[in-house]
């Protein structure tokens, strides 16, 4: 303020201030100011020939340390769950909703009602297999497990031969049906079987699987997040996902499978849920292997970097060092991807006995 004061005065070109003396860093003195990554250590070093050596081993360490949080942070990935309102186009989500709505309605004429679908008859001819209703629930699981995979393997393949959208229209119309009857047949079925255990009455419990429950829907793989590509708006793309949910486990859909037929089988407790859960289980386990081997095919080096810094098991590499979280690693959870799902969770449970009503009038 008061050299302002001065500049602005009309006697200021008279008045002659001291001249500060600008200080500038000695090396020797202040040999910190220059280390910037671990590769700067040996000169460092050789500038604390007397200092104690803890002294030099604390900052060799911090150096080390800055040096391995910069290249962690360094992404090869993907940020996943991301959506940024302003580069979404309206004319696009409304094909979403045009496309969304056809889907339902083919579904529906083709394969749920069975008055004029195929879905009825599909699940008579498994269901004439065996009498076990758990056999079936094995066959349906089974039936899935294979075509689902198998056309995922052979998407590389498909989408050089029709084209990314075609391929994805394929995957979806075959896919879809199936995994309908698959949970129809479960919902309808759930209470058949021999009873193992139960423990709906144990205090607690409910309250403990529900929680388990709502925690599984946020483990969705964050390529189901992209809306838009799941409906071939936008041309669909294999993703190498790293941030987010990515961070905690490799294969979150894995893991969230395993928690909900964990929750609903003790819940349950009988042998149906036991062989819906087993098949479930085993389809995805099969997915670990399958979807490191594609990604593998597909990003080659990108994908091993990936690999090395994440796990399969939750938390394990976190744990031992490999995963470093960055200090705002939450907020890559509030995004609107996250804040849907929760809503939509919430209100499927609330639904459950629609749910239910509606599945009983299924392929029954």
């Amino acid at each position: 303020m008061a050299s302002s004061v001065l500049l602005s005065h009309p006697l200021s070109s008279q008045c002659h201030l001291p001249k500060r003396k600008v200080l500038s860093p000695n090396p020797s003195r202040f040999p910190c100011f220059y280390l910037k990554t671990a590769n700067h250590c040996k000169p460092f070093n050789a500038h604390l020939p007397n200092r104690p050596t803890k002294l030099k081993n604390f900052v060799l360490q911090v150096a080390k340390t800055e040096a391995e949080g910069r290249e962690g942070s360094q992404l090869v990935g993907e940020d996943s769950a991301v959506f940024i309102l302003s580069k979404q186009k309206i004319s696009s989500w409304v094909y979403f909703t045009g496309i969304l709505g056809v889907v339902l309605y083919v579904l529906n004429v083709v394969w749920i009602d069975n008055s004029t679908g195929f879905g009825k008859v599909f699940i008579d001819a498994v269901s004439s297999v065996s009498d076990s209703p758990e056999v079936v629930m094995l066959l349906l699981t089974l039936i899935f497990a294979i075509v689902h995979s198998g056309l995922a393997s052979l998407r590389d393949t498909g989408e050089k031969l029709i084209g990314e959208r075609a391929f994805r229209v394929i995957f979806a119309g075959v896919s879809l049906p199936l995994a309908v009857s698959t949970v129809v047949y479960f919902i309808n079925h759930r209470y058949d079987g021999v009873q193992l255990w139960q423990l709906q009455g144990v205090a607690g419990l409910h309250e403990l699987l529900w929680f388990s429950n709502f925690i599984s829907f946020l483990f969705l793989y964050p390529s189901t997040f992209n809306l838009l590509e799941v409906a071939a708006v936008d041309k669909p793309k294999m993703h190498l996902w790293e941030t987010g949910i990515m961070r905690i486990t490799r294969h979150p859909q894995m893991v969230g499978q395993v928690m909900w037929c964990l929750a609903h089988t003790i819940w349950i407790g009988n042998s149906v849920a036991v062989a819906a859960s087993v098949g479930l289980i085993a389809h995805h386990l099969f997915g670990v292997w399958n979807g490191d081997r594609r990604l593998g095919i597909r990003y080659g080096e990108a994908f091993e970097a990936v690999k090395n810094r994440t796990s399969v098991i939750p938390f394990a590499a976190i744990l031992d060092g490999r995963q470093k979280l960055p200090d705002d690693y939450l907020k890559e959870f509030l995004r609107l991807p996250y804040l849907s799902i929760t809503a939509l969770t919430l209100g499927a449970y609330f639904a459950h006995p629609l749910m239910q009503a509606a599945s009983s009038r299924l392929h029954w």
